[in-house]
């Protein structure tokens, strides 16, 4: 199959446009890269990694896609036989592969999705890192239905969001998993007892009482010393945690918390006022930009050992604080507001679950 340049506009984006929008545009396409043009010509290839590397690296999204643009990209020629694509593109994960003719100019272009599997198969790039799931709450913002079955088994994708979380890491290499229990525990172990020819062990520890959602991080101690991932048990993000896990490294952060970027659009004038009610500034109809706690992080172990001994809740940001506090290294790693999937209530549960289709099918 052949494409040209208007067979494969919503995949296409100026070399202008700002990152915010291209973020956007990979998520509307169910997409993590996007051929960049340049006065309607080919020009290069952007990739979400070449967005959350920027962000990891000036700290905003201020920027064009002019800006992140790589000097190395992998292209095919028309001389390259089909095998010889297939093999490049699934030793280096490529998900679009431009085609070039002798003169440099684009002649194909090849998506990954269309002419092999519908999603690249995932390497085990993760040495077995443990995995804590929070799994205890009593999902009140989900009920009636918390009220006959526990949250982490409302399900997601033809199965219950834990174990679709539990499958996402497993297709990196983790296979030790430790779930936070309390409400509804033994139905959360009759599931997993029931489930066949499972590759993955599942340890739990329960809380007398709810703990908060580091609170419980504490009856792991002495038995997690290593660096360890923490997910809510209602969401999931699309992203390869390999990356997640190689920022963390590379920066010696102690914490790291993935955050997904939302953009909220004010539909009127905002101003800005100093004293007396002077006017300072008048901006019409702006667009704001968050990062937004996605509910997933990686930890030191020695983290757990500085978690209070003392009864009451204990959030991980209450221990974020703390690191803070003493001057220690908490980072964030984005990912795009399309890559994130709630279930933590109604509204983002059937927002979800139409996301989750779409890109999972």
């Amino acid at each position: 199959m052949k494409y040209n340049l208007e067979e494969i506009k919503n995949l296409t984006i100026d070399v202008s446009a700002t990152l915010i929008a291209a973020m956007k545009q990979m998520d509307e396409n169910d997409c993590k890269s996007l051929i960049v043009t340049k006065e309607a010509a080919y020009f290069a290839l952007i990739s979400i990694g070449d967005i959350q590397r920027q962000i990891l690296s000036k700290g905003n999204l201020n920027y064009a896609v002019k800006d992140v643009l790589r000097t190395n990209i992998t292209v095919g020629t028309i001389e390259d036989s089909p095998e010889a694509i297939r093999e490049m593109m699934e030793e280096r994960r490529i998900e679009v592969l431009p085609i070039l003719d002798a003169e440099k100019k684009l002649v194909d272009v090849i998506f990954w999705r269309d002419r092999y599997d519908s999603r690249q198969k995932k390497k085990k790039n993760i040495d077995n890192i443990p995995v804590v799931i929070m799994a205890g709450g009593k999902g009140t913002r989900l009920k009636p239905i918390t009220d006959v079955i526990p949250k982490p088994l409302v399900p997601l994708g033809g199965k219950p969001i834990v174990e679709t979380i539990i499958d996402s890491f497993c297709e990196e290499g983790c296979t030790n998993f430790y779930l936070s229990v309390n409400y509804k525990a033994d139905f959360i172990k009759f599931h997993f007892d029931s489930v066949e020819n499972k590759e993955y062990n599942v340890h739990y520890f329960k809380e007398d009482s709810p703990m908060g959602t580091a609170g419980s991080l504490r009856l792991l101690k002495d038995i997690i010393k290593t660096t360890f991932f923490v997910s809510n048990c209602d969401i999931l993000i699309d992203q390869d945690y390999h990356n997640i896990l190689k920022y963390h490294r590379d920066n010696k952060n102690e914490l790291t918390a993935v955050a997904a970027i939302k953009e909220y659009n004010i539909p009127y004038g905002t101003m800005e006022l100093s004293e007396n009610g002077l006017l300072t500034n008048l901006t019409e109809k702006p667009n704001l930009t968050y990062y937004v706690n996605a509910g997933v992080y990686i930890l030191e172990p020695h983290l757990i050992a500085e978690i209070p001994e003392e009864e009451g809740l204990y959030h991980i940001t209450h221990l974020m604080e703390s690191i803070l506090a003493r001057n220690g290294k908490v980072g964030v790693f984005p990912v795009s507001e399309g890559a994130w999937f709630d279930i933590g209530n109604w509204k983002e549960y059937d927002k979800s679950l139409l996301n989750f289709k779409q890109r999972f099918g």
